[in-house]
């Protein structure tokens, strides 16, 4: 809240904090609002916004424009990460001024997503940290949990790039003491659970933890079908049939996977998935299978 336009305004019109309360509220009560940020109840607000000629909606300036489009471009940049389009996310946050946002979740949700696109762009490992650190050090609220585990999810995954399992499943292992138990009550607290469930469990096969890998793909798959959300079953179906490869399973119960995995992908209309299923079909067929 722009408690110092509050002010202003007041001052603007020579008033005394006692002057401006009378017959609306204590001196006291006013007195809390100005310096110390207690905001009295919308009653009182309005009639004290009235007698100064000030707008209320002037005391709220993150209800505006920019925030609105700062929020539906992010809705859309993460859309976009759900389904691999980096270089979409990308252009939408490079858009967006964060010196704009005051919401604290906005912010650390801008960081989130930036983080995760500049994985996929191969981007420095030390940019990427950086990135993450602002979630990692922010006040440590309710809302910032999730984020916090999507930045250790990040790390992991910029550590196993870097061909350093060890400090990747350092990383991973965090997220895993708290994702099983994490409240999922929105729909964007699905995709993110499930974007750290599925990379968590392509993680851990790629270090050959294949039945761990196994069985988080298998809750990502729950979920969805929990939930209604079909975006990460085609990128979690395509992971156990990787995994079914490196386990040495018949021919057709990784082919049945590959297909359950195209379905998803054509009712998503998944285009960069098909075509690596498209791939991994072909390899399959041609009995020289390749997993990464």
């Amino acid at each position: 809240m722009n408690i110092e336009r509050f002010i202003e305004a007041r001052k603007a019109l020579v008033l005394s904090q006692m002057e401006l309360a009378e017959g609306i509220c204590t001196q006291a009560t006013l007195s809390r609002f100005e310096n110390n940020g207690q905001v009295p109840n919308l009653k009182i607000l309005i009639k004290l916004c009235n007698r100064l000629n000030l707008p209320l909606g002037e005391l709220f300036p993150k209800v505006g424009v920019k925030y609105t489009e700062a929020t539906e471009k992010m809705n859309k940049a993460e859309f976009f990460l759900i389904t691999s389009e980096y270089d979409q996310a990308s252009d939408l946050l490079r858009s967006i001024a964060l010196s704009e946002i005051e919401e604290n979740s906005l912010a650390l949700r801008f960081h989130y997503l930036n983080g995760f696109v500049m994985i996929a762009q191969q981007i420095s490992v030390t940019d990427i940290l950086f990135t993450f650190d602002q979630i990692l050090l922010a006040d440590d609220r309710a809302e910032t949990e999730i984020f916090r585990l999507l930045a250790y999810t990040g790390i992991g995954m910029v550590y196993s790039r870097e061909m350093d399992p060890d400090k990747a499943e350092f990383y991973f292992s965090r997220v895993l003491e708290s994702i099983y138990a994490y409240p999922i009550q929105t729909t964007e607290d699905i995709w993110r659970v499930l974007n750290i469930v599925f990379q968590s469990g392509t993680f851990f096969s790629q270090i050959d933890e294949i039945e761990l890998s196994n069985a988080l793909l298998s809750y990502a798959v729950s979920i969805c079908s929990d939930n209604h959300v079909t975006y990460y079953l085609a990128r979690a179906a395509i992971q156990l049939a990787k995994n079914a490869i490196i386990q040495g399973k018949p021919q057709q119960e990784v082919l049945e996977l590959i297909h359950d995995a195209r379905a998803y992908s054509k009712i998503n209309k998944n285009t960069i998935a098909l075509k690596e299923l498209a791939q991994l079909e072909s390899a399959i067929l041609s009995g020289n299978p390749a997993t990464e």
